[in-house]
């Protein structure tokens, strides 16, 4: 038994010395961002500015550490967002008031915190996203407003609208939507589109799609096929073709990023 007191000691004395451990905590953030001087939200090479970067960076002056930032999409580069979702676990204690205000402190203007709290430690805003909503903007006069452009694609060509409408129901469902995206072959190209709306106010057209989650360049991809159904080159009727087709040189063109914003992320409650 004598032999084991040292030991027993100095495990002791080893558990004594041991710096407390430090509380960690996830903070949820609603992100808006104008993404026109933005190579997206994802975080590259140092030379590209991304939305994402630029919330680390102002987040390690807070913690004093790196901190990684995971948000419910990676939005393309000239593509807005007024209601991304994202999160980061900080090893210190802050207010999410007082945490909201230093952000937006130190941020650029084009980027905001629109609010900030406090969530379970297991929270993950892409992996426990269940539903997003973009909105696409075009605006199909002869002059656009500069005060519109960084928002809304300009097609200054006529357009059938009612060929649009018609073929907006041919998208909505579970499908596959390898037509409509580029990338890895072998993803699951298989989403669901739980509604597209279209939306017509004078000279400006806008489209809502929620569903559960988007393939890369998707909604650009069936907004750019839709405005080609509107110019007379694909028929409404192709649609379901196209589709089955699972190529992407079936489908039309993709749509200007500038006229795309993430508007909502849903969560379970």
């Amino acid at each position: 038994m004598h032999g084991l007191y040292p030991f027993q000691e100095n495990q002791e004395s080893r558990l004594i010395n041991l710096p407390h451990p430090v509380a960690v905590h996830n903070y949820k953030i609603i992100v808006q961002f104008d993404g026109t001087e933005y190579c997206g939200w994802q975080t590259q090479s140092p030379q590209y500015r991304t939305v994402q970067s630029e919330i680390a960076r102002v987040l390690k002056i807070i913690a004093k550490k790196r901190i990684i930032v995971t948000a419910s999409s990676r939005t393309d580069s000239g593509v807005h967002a007024i209601g991304q979702t994202a999160n980061f676990h900080l090893p210190i204690t802050i207010e999410p008031d007082s945490l909201q205000r230093a952000l937006n402190s130190l941020l650029p203007d084009d980027i905001r915190i629109a609010a900030c709290a406090l969530v379970n430690k297991s929270f993950n805003a892409r992996f426990h996203a269940t539903r997003k909503t973009y909105v696409y903007r075009l605006f199909s006069g002869q002059v656009q407003s500069p005060f519109a452009s960084r928002y809304a694609a300009h097609i200054p060509y006529p357009l059938d609208r009612r060929a649009m409408r018609r073929s907006l129901r041919h998208f909505v469902g579970t499908k596959d939507f390898t037509s409509f995206t580029s990338g890895d072959p072998e993803k699951n190209k298989v989403r669901t589109i739980e509604s597209l709306t279209m939306r017509v106010h004078r000279e400006e057209i806008t489209f809502t799609v929620t569903g559960q989650s988007f393939l890369r360049y998707m909604v650009r991809n069936i907004v750019g096929t839709i405005i080609d159904i509107g110019r007379g080159k694909i028929k409404p009727a192709e649609i379901p073709d196209i589709i089955a087709a699972r190529d992407r040189r079936r489908a039309g063109q993709t749509a200007p990023a500038r006229g795309l914003t993430l508007m909502d992320v849903s969560y379970r409650e």
